[in-house]
């Protein structure tokens, strides 16, 4: 008899990231404990089990994608926007994807967005985020931009550690972010002006390395906290939503947002019971001679949320009952 076939809802998704399900590997070096932490100041990378035809047609997207950023116009500050998603469970692919809209319309960077992100369970159309994605992205900036006129407003989201941003996509890429790699790609690049928006766990750890007189920094965590949300099934994690969702949405200027944002996280941790994250916020004291004029071109009225908010006090709660009932006597 042959196999029956398989129905339209059994057949795999192919927007569905493969599931992280292997440890993840020692990517430092060094024979001493402090050499193999301070090797992961050179951010190293690990790709594996990529076919040739993935690895093709992933530069493909990225060359067409940073070919299309149009080079800016002498004499007008204008924004570029770039937001990134360096793990492969989904919620920071949609994180990412919205993050770039909201930005780009706040800062009017429409045709000036660039968004590398894998799968996320309804598609796959950018080129995936990596380090090395990021860098090159990074890199190009620098040649469009006018590095002491224009604004980069980067996003990146992902899990993270005390070394760094994680990059971990599925069993085939993994990496180290390291506060010093994103600084020397920045100045490299020559850009100047930054809106950095850095969500992940320990993400205060950016914060020392990238302060700067025109730079804003906003983390989702102290260097020592974690931060919440980070379910793969999640529409955003409780930075973002907090944040990108929902205070950006809003004509504020960027640290009222800030503040509106880490109010609402910490309340949440709150109803939650979780140890705070401690969102951290910089900002350089020349960005306020700049970065007013590039906000007077978001709008006036706020756009509406979306997704599943990031926190469900009713399935917190129920979630809190059921462990509580599995305790023994």
């Amino acid at each position: 008899m042959a196999a029956p076939a398989l129905s339209q809802s059994s057949a795999p998704n192919p927007n569905q990231p493969a599931p992280h399900t292997l440890p993840y590997p020692d990517l430092g070096s060094g024979e001493s404990r402090a050499d193999r932490r301070k090797s992961y100041e050179l951010s190293p990378e690990l790709q594996r089990g990529f076919s040739a035809a993935h690895i093709r047609e992933q530069q493909r997207r990225l060359d067409i994608a940073l070919a299309a950023l149009p080079a800016q116009t002498p004499g007008t500050p204008e924004a570029y926007v770039l937001t990134i998603a360096l793990d492969s469970d989904p919620v920071f692919a949609r994180e990412a994807r919205e993050a770039a809209r909201v930005l780009g319309a706040r800062y009017g960077a429409e045709g000036r967005t660039l968004t590398l992100a894998g799968p996320d369970g309804t598609r796959d159309d950018a080129p995936h985020g990596s380090i090395s994605a990021l860098l090159l992205a990074i890199s190009h900036l620098g040649t469009v931009m006018d590095g002491a006129e224009d604004v980069l407003v980067l996003y990146t989201t992902s899990h993270g550690m005390d070394l760094g941003l994680a990059y971990h996509y599925g069993d085939s890429g993994y990496g180290v972010l390291s506060p010093t790699s994103l600084k020397a790609a920045l100045e490299e690049a020559g850009i100047k002006r930054r809106v950095l928006i850095i969500s992940a766990c320990y993400s205060g750890v950016f914060v020392p390395a990238l302060a700067s007189p025109d730079t804003a920094i906003l983390t989702a965590a102290a260097s020592t906290r974690t931060s919440f949300g980070c379910v793969a099934e999640n529409d955003w994690t409780f930075f973002g939503d907090a944040l990108i969702n929902r205070a950006l949405r809003q004509p504020v200027a960027l640290a009222e947002a800030a503040r509106m944002a880490n109010r609402s996280v910490a309340e949440w941790e709150a109803k939650a019971r979780f140890l705070a994250s401690l969102p951290q916020v910089s900002i350089g004291p020349e960005v306020g001679s700049w970065l007013p004029a590039i906000e007077a071109r978001m709008p006036r009225i706020a756009s509406a949320p979306v997704g599943r908010p990031a926190f469900d006090e009713a399935a917190i709660a129920a979630a809190t009952t059921r462990a509580g009932a599995a305790k023994p006597d």
